[in-house]
């Protein structure tokens, strides 16, 4: 799965936005992922296989946010 970590640098509607675009999310959708990162610390913001992950974690860097891969436990 990958994980957005909440940074001090990124506006939170800038955050929604980067979720809307790169995974086609409702702005509902998106801002409760936004303000899950913000208020939890953290959110999955995907899942799927390894190489999609990968892919996504880099996609989420070139726009400037804090993406990282888990393994989803359960699995």
């Amino acid at each position: 799965m990958t994980i957005v970590w909440n940074d001090p640098v990124n506006l939170m509607s800038y955050v929604t936005y980067v979720f809307q675009t790169v995974f086609g999310y409702s702005k509902e959708k998106a801002e409760k992922l936004m303000k899950d990162v913000h208020h939890k610390g953290k959110a999955v913001v995907s899942s799927g296989t390894r190489e999609e992950m990968e892919r996504d974690v880099q996609i989420l860097h070139s726009y400037g946010l804090w993406a990282t891969l888990q393994p989803d436990s359960a699995k």
